[in-house]
């Protein structure tokens, strides 16, 4: 349903019909959909939220995936991967009586330069409201075991596997609690490597750290977290048109999605969003 050009420029018919798609999944779990509208070059977009929990005075956490694409690309990876997965945690989740707030965002206009994420981010930071977690689920669907097929940025190399099959959750000096207990949940999935990466401020010694839904809310002064395989670091397919559902390691997937669901709730459960 979601795999498919979905890019403002050439793809708008299919990226609204996964916008009402994602806004009916929400609601068939029975959540509580809004549309967060944002204004790029003249013209409305949204994001597509629903809510989870009561809303308290707590801090706020958000689990996101951007639904659009760029021109060209299927966008199966790129990131039909993360919406699936988000959609999946919101099924999951909505049978769970979470004791925090919870926001479900598939966020619009990633792909040119983080633009709805940005505009929440904006008025989150505006509003004075409390964000206590955020996570961008960041292309999740892609390996490769092959020794060598897993490429990293400069200095980097040394420090972790050459071979493209686990999942990476990166974070800022800032978030460091935070991707400690999400990290630690996730490894408690079976047969799922899980590495972290721990940057300096908001990550601009390593540009590619920041390309991601996340970016935006380090630059608000939020703890936030990208869930990702990586990217073009791994993926041939990237931002090309052979970036298909074929490709995808679906297994592997389920694996990240499962990791995702015990992570968010073990901060709504048990240590809680401000500890």
């Amino acid at each position: 349903m979601i795999v498919g050009e979905r890019s403002p420029f050439s793809g708008q018919s299919h990226l609204a019909a996964v916008e009402r798609f994602v806004a009916k999944e929400f609601a068939n779990h029975g959540l509580i959909v809004d549309s967060d509208f944002f204004s790029y070059q003249g013209k409305r977009f949204r994001n597509v939220m629903a809510r989870l929990g009561a809303p308290r005075e707590e801090s706020l956490a958000i689990i996101g995936a951007h639904i659009d694409s760029v021109v060209g690309t299927p966008g199966a990876d790129d990131n039909a991967s993360g919406v699936a997965v988000l959609l999946e945690c919101a099924r999951i989740l909505s049978k769970a009586n979470l004791q925090s707030h919870v926001l479900l965002c598939a966020f619009n206009l990633e792909e040119l330069n983080m633009i709805g994420s940005a505009a929440l981010a904006k008025k989150l930071k505006s509003t004075g409201a409390r964000v206590g977690a955020m996570v961008s689920l960041e292309m999740v669907g892609y390996t490769n075991s092959r020794p060598g097929s897993q490429k990293l940025p400069i200095g980097l190399s040394r420090f972790y596997p050459d071979r493209g099959d686990f999942i990476g959750v990166i974070g800022n000096w800032r978030s460091d609690a935070l991707l400690r207990k999400f990290s630690a949940a996730m490894r408690q999935v079976a047969d799922l490597p899980v590495e972290t990466l721990s940057v300096p401020g908001n990550g601009m010694l390593i540009p590619a750290v920041r390309l991601s839904d996340h970016s935006p809310f380090w630059d608000a002064g939020y703890p936030a977290l990208m869930v990702t395989d990586t990217a073009f670091y791994r993926n041939p397919h990237y931002h090309a048109g052979t970036d298909s559902i074929e490709t995808l390691d679906i297994e592997f997937m389920a694996k990240v999605c499962e990791g995702v669901i015990r992570a968010v709730t073990g901060l709504c459960f048990q240590d809680g969003l401000d500890q």
